[in-house]
C-alpha cells in the first residue's frame, strides 16, 4: 500500500497488484475499501491493478469535509491517480457504484480515459430505470435454489411497499451467481467494512442523469460494460440499455454471474476483460 495526497489534502491509499500497463480499478459499495475486489479473478496476470480506497475507507484517510464524500466530488481524487501515474490517459475499470465514479470521472475528462470497463455499474448516475419487472423477470430465474422462497417472498414484500428491516439483508442472495458459505462469509466481512456514513453522501446532489448523458456523448474511449446474466441489480436489459448511452460501448452479460462475476467464473471475467483491454 502507498499514500498520496488528493487536491484537498486528504491522504489516500492505492494498492498495486501484478505487473505491466495499470489498470486503475474503483471499488463499489458505495464507500467500500478495495480489498474485496482482490485481483478481480486473476486479472492481476495481464495487468498491473492500481486498486483506489476511497477517502474515508481502507486505507484512506477520512476527510475534513464530509460533503467530499459526493460521488462527482471524488473525480478529483481519480484524476490525482493518473497524475501520480504520469499518464496522459489511464485504463479505468469501476464496480458498482465505483462505476458511476470511473463514468462521472470519463463524463468530465474524456481525453483523459483509454479505456473504460464498467463491471455491474450503478444506472443512478445516467437515469436508467431498473423496474420490480426487471429484477422479478431475473429472480424468477433462481427458483431452483434452496434458499429461493424465503428470499423471493421478502422481494414481494418491498414490491408491494411493506418490508420489514430484515427484508433487504434477506434478498441478498439474488444479488450473486451463488451462495454458499464461502460467499456468505464474504459478503459479512464487506459489509462491516463498507463506511455506512460516507455511503449516505455518495449520491446527494449528482447532476442531473441528462447532463451526464450529454457530456458521454463526447467520450471516444472505447468502452466494456460487463454484467452477471442473474444480477437483479442490473438485469441484462437495463445493462443493454445503459450501454446504448456510450458512443463506443459494447456489452458483455456473463453467463449465471451475479453482482461479483469475477467469483462466479474468473476465467470468463479474466479472459474477457483482457481481451477488451488488448
Amino acid at each position: 500500500m502507498t499514500t498520496f495526497p488528493a487536491p484537498d489534502g486528504t491522504l489516500l491509499a492505492q494498492h498495486v497488484l501484478g505487473a505491466g500497463e495499470p489498470l486503475v480499478c474503483l471499488p463499489g459499495g458505495p464507500m467500500q475499501p478495495s480489498p474485496y475486489l482482490g485481483d478481480l479473478g486473476g486479472l492481476s496476470a495481464h495487468r498491473s491493478l492500481v486498486l483506489l480506497d476511497p477517502r474515508g475507507t481502507g486505507g484512506s484517510a477520512v476527510p475534513e469535509d464530509p460533503e467530499t464524500y459526493r460521488c462527482d466530488r471524488q473525480v478529483d481524487d481519480v484524476e490525482a491517480v493518473r497524475a501520480r501515474l504520469g499518464r496522459e490517459r489511464v485504463d479505468l475499470l469501476g464496480h458498482s457504484a465505483g462505476a458511476s465514479l470511473a463514468l462521472l470521472y470519463a463524463a468530465r475528462h474524456p481525453d483523459r480515459v483509454a479505456r473504460l470497463v464498467l463491471v455491474a455499474p450503478s444506472t443512478r448516475v445516467v437515469g436508467v430505470e431498473v423496474t420490480d419487472r426487471h429484477r422479478r423477470e431475473v429472480a424468477e430465474r433462481r427458483r431452483d435454489e434452496p434458499w429461493f422462497p424465503d428470499a423471493f417472498a421478502a422481494f414481494e414484500r418491498i414490491w408491494a411497499g411493506e418490508p420489514t428491516e430484515a427484508d433487504w439483508d434477506a434478498i441478498t442472495p439474488f444479488t450473486h451467481g451463488r451462495w454458499d458459505a464461502t460467499r456468505q462469509a464474504l459478503d459479512a466481512q464487506d459489509a462491516e467494512r463498507r463506511n455506512a456514513e460516507a455511503a449516505a453522501h455518495y449520491y446527494d446532489g449528482l447532476p442531473d442523469p441528462a447532463a451526464t448523458r450529454a457530456a458521454l456523448t463526447r467520450l471516444e474511449a472505447p468502452v466494456l460494460l460487463l454484467a452477471g446474466e442473474v444480477d437483479v441489480a442490473l438485469p441484462p436489459p437495463c445493462a443493454a440499455e445503459y450501454a446504448a448511452l456510450l458512443p463506443k460501448a459494447e456489452l458483455a452479460v456473463q453467463p449465471a454471474a451475479g453482482h461479483l462475476p469475477w467469483l462466479d467464473d474468473p476465467a470468463w471475467f479474466v479472459r474477457t476483460v483482457a481481451a477488451f483491454l488488448r
